[in-house]
């Protein structure tokens, strides 16, 4: 069976119906009720919990707080070089933007343009450039780190699908990270400006940013922008900058003139882990 035709079934389910279900669940604390299910989850998906700061299960009164975990200090030192990952998880693609196109699997790309919102005129600026896409999964550490130090110019909110972001949903939904909900973050660094994007997906029950909080919910129809250059707002190399409650993608997009050359050990499918060299 082609891919195309098993993820046909996401066409069909009520995805923002499941999410927002999933969401009032998630933050909803339920007792032993959640204790029980937050034990089950880290069994079944192998969750690492001796690398939490709390490794107790019973010590999350909701599933979100131990979804989005603190790790252990220490357990994720960051390496020496210009750009980190920023996440734990699996890298779906990357390498080089060409034109404005950006590889998505085999027979499908998406633009710059697209996954910006619409905006041109920013998309532009990563014309030629690279990109690196990483899948985090259940199991994973969720809290999402700067890969370098940057000053935040914006923050734009496209609404848009809620797709799973799985690698068989990648295979078989065309232009599926520019379609499916997201916030997009521009900074400034000194290699340049640098786009981090946060993708939404199916039972994702929001998506939010250290300097914001959460920025959905609310679900609205309108692309949504709030503008930062005039508050030099800075973050640290490898700090928190936002975090998944229920898990996605993230998307990274740098400029030619970063001159960014990834990781020679990085392939498609392969394993990173926050704080590591990724260029």
């Amino acid at each position: 069976m082609s891919d195309r035709l098993k993820v046909l079934p996401q066409y069909l389910l009520p995805k923002q119906a499941l999410t927002e279900l999933a969401g009032r669940f998630a933050a909803r604390p339920c007792g032993g009720a959640t204790t029980a299910f937050i034990r089950w989850f880290a069994r079944h998906y192998g969750v690492n919990m001796q690398e939490a700061a709390n490794p107790d299960p019973a010590s999350y009164d909701t599933f979100n707080a131990f979804f989005t975990r603190a790790l252990k200090p220490g357990v994720r030192p960051l390496a020496d070089a210009p750009w980190l990952c920023p996440v734990d998880g699996a890298i779906s693609q990357f390498g080089r933007i060409e034109g404005e196109q950006i590889f998505q699997a085999k027979g499908h790309r998406y633009s710059a343009t697209a996954l910006l919102g619409g905006d041109a005129a920013l998309a532009r600026q990563f014309a030629e450039g690279s990109f690196a896409t990483i899948y985090l999964s259940p199991r994973d550490y969720h809290r999402i780190h700067m890969p370098s130090a940057g000053r935040l110019l914006r923050m734009i909110h496209v609404p848009g699908e809620l797709f799973s972001v799985s690698p068989l949903t990648a295979r078989g939904v065309p232009g599926l990270f520019a379609r499916n909900e997201r916030v997009v973050c521009i900074f400034e660094t000194a290699a340049g400006p640098f786009a981090l994007v946060l993708v939404g997906a199916t039972i994702v029950g929001s998506m939010a940013t250290a300097w914001h909080g959460v920025v959905n919910p609310p679900r609205v129809r309108d692309v949504r922008e709030w503008h930062y250059a005039d508050q030099n707002l800075t973050l640290d190399r490898g700090a928190e900058m936002g975090r998944f409650l229920l898990g996605s993608t993230v998307v990274m997009l740098f400029p030619a003139t970063a001159g960014v050359r990834f990781n020679p050990l990085w392939q498609a499918g392969g394993s990173v882990r926050m704080g590591e060299a990724m260029a």
